[in-house]
């Protein structure tokens, strides 16, 4: 089985090959954020790191345990190419109809709430997944530098 990454090595690696990536806690949750000179209170969200299940957000279960979550805005063509076209926005508090397993680790799968918003989401990434997951941060960095604008 392979070694799962750390949100300190993935943290530790957005930052050494994104510049102008800050760290930040919003909601919550850890994320990186692209902030440049720091002008703005947290930046344009490049991605974040989800540690508990919350009261809108439990399908990754992540409770059981030693788990996190990646999350990514990879931008409609990026998720489309994945993917296929984004699934509905879902009522409040409910996820997104994919027919995926939110729960299953080390798999590139639509994030289980903002799917609709061309979101990506990854349990526990192993260095291999990792290595897929670098050209999507790539293109979500790029759009974080293209909103800034």
């Amino acid at each position: 089985m392979s070694e799962y990454l750390s949100i300190e090595e993935i943290t530790r690696y957005v930052l050494d090959h994104c510049p102008g990536t800050v760290q930040n806690e919003n909601w919550g949750e850890r994320g990186l954020f692209y902030n440049p000179d720091h002008s703005r209170p947290k930046g344009v969200y490049l991605l974040t790191f989800k540690e508990k299940d919350g009261a809108n957000d439990r399908a990754s279960h992540i409770d059981r345990g030693g788990l996190y979550r990646l999350n990514l805005g990879i931008g409609k063509p990026a998720y489309q190419q994945l993917f296929g076209v984004p699934p509905k926005r879902p009522a409040a508090g409910a996820i997104v109809d994919t027919g995926h397993d939110f729960t299953k680790l080390d798999t590139i799968m639509p994030h289980p709430v903002y799917g609709w918003m061309s979101w990506i989401a990854i349990l526990n990434p192993s260095r291999e997944t990792f290595d897929q997951l670098k050209p999507l941060i790539q293109i979500a960095y790029q759009a974080c530098v293209k909103k800034w604008g």
